[in-house]
């Protein structure tokens, strides 16, 4: 039995959550948030760090139109009263991140979490080869019901709170190979509905966003080598107790607020979970 954390830092790094308290007044909830700092009222810290927090306040709060690009360093530097290289710095950071993505000639974008951005940033899971392949998804199960203890600590919710939870199969090659339970707030997805699910043509965390309002920016995933449980193994075609890998996992948006809990389990005899680690050879 083994233990592996993965915190996906280069999507929302420790300045980024540290600065929760900056985007979003105590008590206010995270939809209904923009930064409330006007320009030149630097708080605490580095300039640009201060321009980053400002930025994530925008997008968070749905300042600019999906789709839009953000303004321009020179407009960003004009409106927060910095240089444009301090804006610079605090796109660069972002954009590293991979929260927003540079496009030549065009400008600077909100990531869009379509079938690319989801495989590069967020699916670990290869063949033999090391080569990934955007899985087709069978919806298995869609239900309302309430936050038990559990899912409640997880989710930052109170116990009894109304929740989303599905089930579906993700395919490789024609073959089931990972089953995920999933766990959803339904403050934060009310229109999230079964149809919506099993009819998308799109990425999970896609319709999250395009439908739903919420940009999943950062992932923690718990990993172990376990034994198939009965609901697994039935879904993935393999022995109950054959060995799988089990990832738990929690998916937060722009301010580090919880939007997602996963259980999954891969099936890894003909596949592996990949993780690059180190600078970007590219």
């Amino acid at each position: 039995m083994f233990l592996l954390q993965l915190n996906y830092i280069i999507y929302m790094n420790t300045t980024t959550r540290q600065a929760r308290g900056a985007v979003a007044p105590a008590g206010a909830s995270w939809r209904e948030a923009p930064s409330s700092l006007t320009p030149g009222a630097v708080t605490r810290g580095p300039l640009y760090a201060e321009v980053k927090r400002r930025v994530l306040g925008s997008l968070m709060g749905g300042e600019w139109p999906a789709g839009a690009a953000v303004p321009t360093e020179a407009q960003l530097a004009r409106t927060y009263g910095v240089s444009i290289g301090t804006v610079r710095k605090a796109l660069g950071e972002l954009v590293a991140e991979r929260v927003l993505v540079r496009r030549p000639g065009r400008g600077t974008f909100p990531a869009r979490h379509d079938r690319d951005h989801m495989l590069e940033a967020f699916f670990n899971v290869v063949d033999s080869e090391g080569r990934k392949e955007f899985p087709g998804s069978e919806l298995l199960s869609y239900r309302k019901t309430a936050a038990d203890e559990a899912i409640a600590a997880r989710l930052e919710l109170k116990r009894g709170a109304p929740v989303i939870e599905y089930e579906h199969v993700l395919r490789l090659q024609g073959e089931p190979v990972i089953y995920d339970r999933v766990v959803v707030p339904r403050a934060v997805f009310p229109h999230l509905d079964e149809s919506l699910l099993r009819e998308r043509d799109m990425t999970i965390f896609g319709v999250y966003q395009t439908r739903c309002g919420v940009t999943v920016t950062r992932l923690e995933e718990w990993l172990r080598a376990t034994a198939a449980p009965a609901s697994a193994a039935r879904h993935l075609k393999v022995k109950r107790g054959a060995p799988v890998l089990a990832i738990e996992r929690m998916a937060q948006t722009y301010d580090g607020t919880p939007v997602e809990y996963r259980e999954r389990y891969v099936d890894t005899s003909r596949h592996a979970y990949l993780n690059v680690l180190g600078m970007d050879r590219r």
